[in-house]
């Protein structure tokens, strides 16, 4: 399959920074219009994409208007995070063609892939095959997926899943925690991970501070998702100070690779 714009764009970003924040919006945690803010922020201070999606509530009309609101203020590329195969819109740039490998549902591995394939053939999507594995305490992705948990002190069965992903054609890998995790995957679970594939890793669930992006970055991810510490922000001015913060971490955490 030949690579779409956005993520050959994706790849030279990270030949040139080796390091990037993924900013994750949500349509119902906030309106549209404020989305659309959030997102020109974004932009300004150095985020490199817009992920759009995460809980069941992300679709139809509102999901359709909070797309149009970010591209209205921004130009970053918008990438679909689906929660279901209702998180679909052909106002986006692309989506996350998500594989749940360690769900014990075959719905999430391969029927709700099928399912949306017309449709986002249909709609002009770009995809982008992603390996998505559930790490402990998965929180409501884990249970809505009845995801067999990665161990956080086991490492090498995450890494095991990432490459077996990458041999069936992932081209993106994320390692999730779940959303309101209290924090990111273990840093000796990301190294071991991204030692093992040849692909980008991203990082998601429990980034919820700078400290925590630069652990993931220094410790091997290519990019980390940052929503809830940013929905929680109080003033579009906190929103500013907020992805700074995570923005500049990542940025020294990519210099000092392990």
């Amino acid at each position: 399959m030949k690579e779409g714009k956005v993520y050959a764009k994706l790849l030279a970003q990270l030949k040139e920074e080796a390091g990037m924040v993924f900013l994750v919006i949500d349509p119902p945690n906030q309106s549209p219009e404020q989305a659309g803010k959030i997102a020109k922020i974004a932009e300004d201070v150095g985020v490199k994409a817009i992920a759009v999606g995460g809980s069941l509530g992300a679709q139809g009309k509102l999901l359709d208007d909070t797309l149009e609101q970010i591209k209205d203020k921004a130009t970053l590329p918008v990438i679909l995070f689906p929660g279901n195969i209702a998180t679909l819109s052909p106002l986006a740039d692309a989506t996350y063609y998500l594989t749940m490998l360690n769900s014990n549902d075959p719905y999430y591995i391969s029927g709700a892939q099928i399912a949306a394939a017309f449709p986002v053939k249909k709609m002009g999507l770009e995809v982008i095959p992603t390996s998505y594995i559930i790490v402990e305490p998965g929180r409501a992705v884990g249970f809505m997926g009845r995801a067999q948990l990665i161990p956080r002190n086991v490492p090498y069965l995450a890494a095991a899943n990432a490459l077996a992903g990458q041999y069936m054609g992932a081209k993106m890998v994320i390692l999730e925690s779940g959303g309101g995790a209290p924090e990111p995957a273990p840093k000796e679970m990301i190294a071991y991970t991204k030692k093992s594939i040849d692909i980008p890793l991203v990082i998601a669930g429990g980034v919820r501070t700078a400290e925590f992006a630069y652990d993931c970055i220094s410790s091997g991810a290519d990019i980390v998702h940052v929503g809830s510490a940013i929905e929680k922000a109080g003033s579009d001015k906190e929103v500013k100070l907020r992805l700074e913060k995570f923005v500049q971490s990542a940025a020294k955490g990519a210099k000092e690779k392990k």
